[in-house]
């Protein structure tokens, strides 16, 4: 294994209100140009725990954030995801694939949002 020639934080601070709702999301990360705390509506983080061999989640949004905003941030993380799957993979199909599905829940989902409103 390589020797760590430096680290980087990434910090998040959670407002929230007394149902432990958030309502203010901020962030910050040290390789940032200026280290300040940024707003942000949310955030979600997938760690993989290797003691367990599984997948942690944390996936927070603020009460002021959109439907439209939340489909907007949900696929575009979908996407990467799929774009750094690949990557580390080499698996030919998955961003096309992925894509695909992505194009067809997109449809599917601005369909549903037609008929709700």
């Amino acid at each position: 294994m390589a020797d760590i020639a430096k680290t980087s934080e990434i910090r998040f601070k959670i407002g929230l209100d007394a149902q432990n709702v958030p309502l203010d999301i901020k962030w910050a990360a040290t390789d940032s140009k200026n280290n300040e705390l940024r707003d942000c509506k949310s955030i979600m983080i997938s760690i993989w725990d290797m003691v367990q061999n599984q997948t942690l989640k944390i996936d927070l949004w603020t009460n002021d954030m959109t439907t439209d905003e939340m489909h907007s941030h949900y696929f575009q993380t979908l996407l990467a995801m799929t774009e750094s799957y690949a990557k580390a993979t080499g698996n030919p199909y998955a961003v096309e694939e992925m894509k695909k599905f992505a194009q067809q829940l997109a449809k599917k989902t601005a369909d549903w949002e037609d008929k709700k409103g």
